[in-house]
């Protein structure tokens, strides 16, 4: 699960992570006492004002921007409220802005240079272990870092049995060429870091910069945090910070049944039972020369509500020109699905695409006879063979 920039920073102070101080806001004048609320707190006078989305390069898109009074904050916060932002990672499409936060100027003089530095913690799937991967690179992409300067970027593998050491955090430290109070104030940082990544059950922190003051502090001037669903149940408050508007209307329905899907911008809707089954679906459906429209894996417990809630969601994309249906009968019984499939075209009605079913494993021959005779607009198939030959025939 995503969250905004803002939470994630909530998350990492509540567990000692150094922050850029901010508060957020949805309309200019409560961003301009934020930024009053902060001066108080901080003794900033300028303030940074960025949009919160779900997306990275929000900088590039106009959504990041310096205010230099409280003018300029409200000036500022109403041209990025409302908009809609297009970054790299939203699309051309971009996304809508709700909020912004209000963030302390932390790039003030001093008798040393500032530094920026790129970090996150993620699992490595190779060796099954956390990384912390880092780079002296910091405030650029870093798949940029990646492709022209690969030596730039370094990677720390913990070993769970004993978590992140000392002797790790310090050269971490001492690869961004830190030294004196900023190498002791990174120590702390990258260990309070990975606590932070372990106790929160997280897939991904990138904090992209890390920033080392002119004063040689050390703190996370983003934030991008990734939550485990599966791992929600044991964090009800963070579950809380889900934003539906930011997810594909699509997909939030999908979940309400318990269905994992993701949208996709073919013309062939699927619905498979089994992750694998679903990829391999989708293989087939480019092999026949269509093109999928969704990932849809409706679980090993399929019934005619979950099959119908599954119809309804792939016929609202309007791209679609025929649906698929793949499913292997192990725990599910074929015969059940295709009484599904019956109950809800008839539930749906005026279905004015074609239906492939293909029905494999428990009971698929008598699967395939409720369909044959069920009289309605839709072609059973046994084999995957057969369901592409009717895919590339029909579409």
């Amino acid at each position: 699960m995503n969250i905004h920039e803002y939470q994630g920073k909530s998350i990492l102070k509540s567990f000692g992570v150094t922050i850029q101080e901010g508060i957020v806001a949805s309309t200019p004048e409560q961003a301009v006492e934020a930024a009053k609320e902060l001066q108080k707190r901080t003794g900033t006078g300028w303030w940074v004002i960025k949009a919160q989305i779900h997306a990275g390069g929000r900088g590039k898109g106009g959504g990041v921007k310096l205010a230099k009074s409280l003018d300029d904050v409200k000036t500022i916060s109403k041209e990025i409220i409302g908009m809609q932002l297009v970054t790299h990672q939203t699309g051309p499409k971009g996304k809508k802005v709700s909020k912004v936060l209000i963030g302390q100027d932390v790039y003030y003089p001093g008798e040393s240079e500032t530094s920026e530095f790129y970090m996150s913690v993620l699992l490595n799937r190779q060796t099954g272990r956390n990384i912390i991967m880092y780079s002296t690179e910091g405030g650029m992409d870093i798949e940029s870092v990646a492709e022209k300067t690969p030596h730039l970027i370094f990677k720390e593998e913990i070993d769970p049995r004993v978590g992140l050491q000392g002797f790790q955090a310090r050269k971490i430290a001492f690869n961004l060429g830190l030294s004196g109070k900023a190498f002791k104030e990174m120590v702390k940082f990258v260990s309070a870091l990975y606590n932070a990544y372990e106790k929160t059950d997280s897939s991904l922190f990138e904090i992209n910069p890390v920033l080392k003051t002119s004063d040689n502090k050390i703190l996370a001037v983003d934030a991008k945090v990734n939550l485990d669903d599966n791992a929600l149940f044991r964090h009800r408050d963070y579950a809380e910070m889900r934003d539906l508007s930011e997810e594909d209307p699509a997909e939030v329905e999908a979940s309400n049944y318990d269905l994992n899907f993701i949208k996709l911008d073919g013309n062939v809707g699927c619905m498979v039972n089994g992750a694998g089954l679903a990829m391999a679906t989708m293989d087939i459906i480019k092999l026949s020369g269509g093109d999928p429209a969704n990932f849809l894996d409706v679980g090993g417990t399929a019934n005619a509500e979950t099959v119908e809630a599954g119809f309804r969601i792939i016929l609202k994309d309007p791209n679609v020109k025929a649906i698929l249906i793949n499913i292997f009968g192990g725990i599910v019984r074929c015969d059940r699905v295709a009484q599904g499939v019956v109950d809800a075209y008839n539930s749906i009605g005026n279905i004015a695409i074609p239906v492939i079913v293909r029905l494999q494993g428990t009971n698929a021959e008598e699967g395939k006879e409720l369909i044959d005779k069920s009289g309605l607009k839709v072609y059973s198939a046994i084999t995957l063979q057969e369901a592409a030959a009717k895919v590339k025939e029909l579409v």
